[in-house]
């Protein structure tokens, strides 16, 4: 085993470790809202539950030296976001969103994606996508970084509503085939659902 302190490597370095280890990572498609009604909208693949009750989860904005994103700065001050589960369909114009654009322009203007009103918050979000998640900010915080600059802020979001596309869920279970979900690799690297296949977890004594 080649053994390596994270002390010993550049930010850049640990990133590529990281992201080139901890493979396939859902992606978090986020919209959220400024003051002035600009809907911004990014990818993010450091994205996961946090709990089931209530339902959590956490997307982690990672600042570039020391500065926020207009993703979390947007969620802090409206206390609201949606997350888009990203799928085969719609990835290319997610990819998209992944520009760096001043605050005031939207990065949607680069896609064909459609905003609908959300039900519980005033975020709007995108219409193509099979699963959303509308989520009111429970809470944010902020970690890391190097020479005492913060590296990130962790967004968790309470789920106030879910929206899925009909034909994926069924019997109170989703089609994960039918939903065709993306994962985010290392670089520019995606990976498909690719072959499932099931372990029978231990019964308890």
């Amino acid at each position: 085993m080649i053994s390596i302190t994270p002390e010993s490597m550049s930010q850049r370095e640990n990133y590529k470790f990281l992201t080139g280890s901890i493979i396939p990572r859902p992606i978090a498609f986020v919209t959220t809202q400024s003051d002035e009604g600009v809907v911004n909208a990014a990818p993010f693949s450091y994205f996961n539950i946090v709990s089931a009750n209530p339902p959590l989860i956490s997307v982690s904005v990672q600042r570039k030296n020391g500065a926020m994103k207009d993703t979390a700065r947007n969620a802090l001050k409206l206390k609201e976001f949606v997350v888009h589960i990203v799928d085969e369909d719609i990835v290319a114009d997610v990819n998209e969103t992944a520009a760096e654009l001043p605050a005031n322009e939207s990065e949607l203007s680069r896609t064909n994606f459609t905003l609908v009103k959300s039900e519980r918050i005033a975020v709007p979000a995108v219409k193509e996508a099979k699963i959303r998640f509308e989520c009111k900010l429970e809470e944010a915080i902020q970690l890391g970084g190097q020479s005492g600059e913060v590296g990130c802020d962790l967004l968790i979001g309470k789920i106030v509503c879910y929206h899925i596309e009909p034909s994926l869920y069924q019997a109170g279970r989703i089609n994960a085939e039918a939903l065709k979900p993306v994962a985010r690799l290392a670089g520019n690297n995606y990976s498909k659902l690719g072959q499932t296949f099931e372990i029978k977890r231990p019964t308890s004594l």
